[in-house]
């Protein structure tokens, strides 16, 4: 199916053509997603995915590594912002912990995985974040939540994460990824001041000088080098859910490094993907571009957990209802003038 036919199919609902403008584009991405006239929306799953990363201690957060296992233990309670929004819009939720240095909550309830690979990555302001064989354990890992959510009827797919100074890598794998320089992809991520983005541009300019020569003959292991282990993990979740046929609904900067990480090992992936939303962060629109994809919303949001996401949801159950719902002229046995 192909553009064209989505295009068609919505000229002849009984409606003026194009007359749903944004909401149009989107049911066409949709639809291609899932290579039917009638997408489904619902059952749809997040998975959160949470990790430490070294190079907090080298400056590049405003925030300290503990935080991450705070907000684990919010969204473990409930009570996070992606919590709240997946109850609000009917969306299941899982969170994963890929790489968390803190302790393990003592009586999970049932939608947390402990599938700790390390307890965060080595710094890669000094050396490689991950090994090779670190990023497949935790690409594994999303390959698995994909599997088991698409398993239990998924057919909308979201990936979040919890990882205080994920920007980093996030910016480290855009730069390696796109070509962007550090600069234009360094922003200020949870709330850093001027000082850390200098801090976090040099970081991830020394990065991405080890990483690139690595580059066209070991992927994996310069991909590895700036990653993160929640990163790995969504973008493995991203290649299979795309495989077995689930629309994946993106998130902001860094759920979207992810999904540059899945396209360019696993291509193709990129096809299932819809834009939920553009982040502030300056390097993200580039991240958008290279993928193919426009955002939905562009609100000046940068929270993370899935959450920009998880806004955009409802204009998808839009557009599925608008192509499976609505009658086509037809039908009503009206007949269009032109």
């Amino acid at each position: 199916m192909t553009e064209d036919d989505v295009r068609a199919h919505l000229d002849a609902l009984a409606k003026p053509r194009r007359s749903l403008g944004r909401l149009e584009d989107i049911a066409v991405s949709l639809a291609l997603t899932q290579q039917r006239l009638d997408p489904r929306t619902r059952p749809r799953r997040i998975v959160l995915f949470a990790g430490d990363h070294g190079c907090v201690a080298d400056g590049v957060s405003a925030w300290p590594s503990a935080v991450t296992g705070m907000m684990v233990a919010t969204i473990l309670a409930g009570r996070a912002t992606s919590s709240a929004l997946a109850a609000a819009h009917g969306c299941d939720l899982r969170l994963v912990d890929v790489g968390v240095a803190s302790a393990r909550p003592v009586a999970p309830p049932p939608f947390f995985r402990d599938a700790r690979v390390a307890d965060g990555t080595v710094s890669l302001a000094h050396d490689a974040a991950m090994t090779a064989a670190q990023f497949d354990a935790a690409w594994r890992v999303g390959v698995e939540e994909a599997q088991a959510a698409v398993a239990d009827g998924a057919a909308l797919l979201i990936a979040g994460e919890m990882g205080i100074g994920n920007t980093t890598p996030a910016a480290a794998l855009t730069t390696l990824l796109t070509g962007l320089s550090p600069v234009e992809a360094v922003g200020a991520g949870a709330g850093a001041d001027a000082a850390i983005v200098v801090t976090k541009a040099c970081v991830v300019t020394a990065a991405v000088a080890r990483a690139t020569p690595l580059l066209g003959h070991d992927d994996r292991a310069a991909i590895a080098s700036v990653a993160g282990y929640e990163i790995a993990a969504m973008a493995g979740f991203f290649a299979e859910g795309a495989a077995r046929g689930a629309t994946l609904l993106l998130d902001g900067y860094v759920a979207t490094a992810a999904a540059l990480v899945a396209a360019h090992l696993a291509p193709g992936s990129e096809r299932a993907m819809i834009a939920g939303h553009l982040s502030v962060e300056p390097g993200h629109g580039a991240a958008l571009a290279q993928l193919g994809l426009t955002p939905m919303l562009d609100w000046g949001m940068r929270l993370g957990e899935g959450s920009g996401a998880l806004v955009a949801l409802p204009l998808v159950d839009a557009a599925a209802a608008l192509l499976a719902d609505v009658a086509r002229l037809d039908a009503i046995g009206a007949e269009r003038a032109d």
